[in-house]
C-alpha cells in the first residue's frame, strides 16, 4: 500500500489559496491561446504571473523539466515543451501548469481548439476537448470518502469510450499538495469498487488524457519528455486538483471560466 500524505483542514485551506491562484494564472494564460501566439511568450508570461502572485511555477527544473508550463499540440499528449512553437488556426492545444504557493502545490490543465475555422476536423477536435472536460467534471461525484480510485477511473473511461475516444493508460494522475507528485497514482480507467479507498484529507490531481485513436503513447526520443500518440491522432488533456473531505469535495483549481473561452 503506497504511503499517502493526508492533509489537515489547515493544509486544505492553504491549498485552496494555492489553487485559486493557479486558476487565475491559468485563466490569463488560456486567453493567449489564439492563432499567432508563441509558446515562448506563454512560458514567459507564466513565470511573470507566478511571481506577481508570490508563487513559482513548480514544473520548472522539476526532474530537469526546462519550462514553466507544458504546451502540448495536436498529437502531443502531455509534457510538450513550449519553445519555438507558434499556435495556428485549428490546433488543439493542451496547457498544463503547476504552482508552488507558499509551500503548497496545486496542478491544473486545460485544452482548447485554436480559432474558429470549421475546417480541419474542427468539430471532432471540439468534441474531443469537450469530452475530456466532461470526463473530468464527472469524477467530482466520486471524490468522497468510501469511493475508490476505480470509481474515478471508470467515470472517465466509460464516458470517453462511449464517445468513441480512447483513454491513455500509460500515464496517470497523482496525489499533490506538499510536492509536485505524490501518491497515489490515479488511472483514468478502472472498475467500480476497485482500488484504494478514498479518505478525508486526500488531495488528488485528476487528469483525463483522451486520444482520438489508439490509447498507446510514445516518448519523444530527442527531448525525453514529450509523450505523443503512437498513431499520430489528436489528444486532449484536462486536470484539476480536488480535496476529499468529510463533506463535499472541494475543487481547489476551479475551471468554470473555460466555458467562456
Amino acid at each position: 500500500m503506497p504511503k499517502i500524505q493526508l492533509k489537515s483542514a489547515s493544509d486544505i485551506s492553504h491549498l485552496k489559496e494555492s489553487g485559486l491562484t493557479l486558476s487565475e494564472i491559468l485563466k490569463s494564460l488560456a486567453t493567449m491561446l489564439i492563432p499567432g501566439t508563441s509558446g515562448d511568450k506563454i512560458n514567459k508570461q507564466a513565470e511573470i504571473l507566478a511571481k506577481k502572485h508570490s508563487a513559482r511555477c513548480s514544473f520548472f527544473k522539476f526532474e530537469g523539466y526546462p519550462a514553466h508550463v507544458c504546451l502540448s499540440i495536436n498529437n502531443e499528449v502531455v509534457h510538450g515543451f513550449p519553445f519555438g512553437k507558434i499556435l495556428r488556426e485549428g490546433d488543439i492545444v493542451g496547457l498544463d501548469l503547476g504552482i508552488d504557493y507558499k509551500g503548497f502545490f496545486t496542478d491544473a490543465a486545460v485544452t482548447k481548439v485554436i480559432g474558429n475555422n470549421k475546417e480541419n476536423d474542427f468539430n471532432k477536435k471540439q468534441k474531443l476537448a469537450r469530452t475530456a472536460f466532461q470526463c473530468l467534471k464527472r469524477t467530482q461525484k466520486y471524490c468522497r470518502p468510501g469511493y475508490r480510485l476505480g470509481d474515478i477511473g471508470y467515470a472517465v473511461q466509460s464516458l470517453a469510450e462511449k464517445r468513441g475516444f480512447s483513454v491513455v493508460k500509460k500515464l496517470v494522475g497523482h496525489g499533490v499538495g506538499f510536492s509536485v507528485h505524490e501518491e497515489p497514482c490515479i488511472p483514468n480507467y478502472g472498475n467500480r469498487g476497485e482500488g484504494i479507498r478514498l479518505k478525508p484529507g486526500m488531495v488528488l490531481a485528476i487528469e483525463p488524457m483522451l486520444n482520438a485513436g489508439t490509447d498507446e503513447v510514445v516518448l519523444d526520443e530527442e527531448d525525453s519528455w514529450t509523450f505523443r500518440t503512437a498513431d499520430g491522432a489528436i489528444s486532449a488533456h484536462f486536470e484539476w486538483t480536488v480535496a476529499v473531505t468529510n463533506r463535499e469535495p472541494i475543487v481547489l483549481t476551479p475551471l468554470d471560466w473555460m466555458k467562456k473561452l
